[in-house]
């Protein structure tokens, strides 16, 4: 009876929602197709900018990665050559399925856009010069703006949370980019082996 009762409440415990959905978060590797969807999905949600849905689909829908691991992937974004967030589909994909998860998250976040520009593209030359269009795309800028405000927040909160180098760096940074209009390139120059320095003298 004893152990008929133990193997129930691991049964029991294995069904929890709570226990077994964070274990199978935990494990869960999205496929190929799952990726190629995923991406495509953010594509087409965003406009000027889908860093904010892909954030929001990777880190809070889905749960692929924490938010600390998204900040460190796209930060690798950041420093490779080319658009950020092209640069994360190929790491992101290559992290969990190699070249061909690479090639699936590139083709998913860059095919559906390529298909819609192309034909807004043609739409344009011909309606470009309507008052309401322009009236529509800086509402659609102002919007895109207010995402990507709302993403650097949420990207900045798990760096401030803890003691250590980041939030200085990342002060720093801001003000001498943002601020004082060094050029970029010089600044990370300085403040990147900076961090690492920091950051490898903290752990020692």
């Amino acid at each position: 009876m004893l152990g008929a009762s133990r193997a129930e409440a691991l049964t029991l415990l294995s069904m929890s929602p709570k226990v077994g959905g964070a274990a199978a978060r935990a494990t869960q590797s999205p496929g190929l197709s799952q990726l190629f969807l995923a991406f495509c999905k953010v594509s087409l949600s965003g406009f000027g900018g889908v860093l904010p849905w892909a954030r929001r689909l990777i880190v809070d829908e889905r749960r692929w990665m924490s938010a600390e691991e998204f900040n460190e992937a796209f930060s690798l974004s950041q420093f490779l050559p080319g658009p950020n967030i092209v640069n994360f589909s190929v790491v992101f994909g290559s992290r969990l399925h190699g070249v061909a998860g690479a090639a699936v998250a590139l083709l998913g976040l860059m095919g559906p856009p390529v298909v819609i520009v192309t034909i807004l593209g043609i739409l344009y030359a011909r309606f470009g010069e309507i008052d309401t269009l322009q009236h529509i795309l800086a509402g659609i800028a102002a919007a895109a703006s207010g995402l990507i405000f709302a993403t650097v927040a949420k990207m900045a909160e798990p760096v401030f949370r803890k003691i250590g180098p980041g939030p200085v760096i990342a002060i720093a940074c801001f003000i001498a980019i943002g601020l004082l209009r060094w050029p970029l390139q010089w600044v990370l120059l300085v403040l990147a082996p900076l961090s690492i320095a920091l950051a490898w003298w903290l752990r020692r």
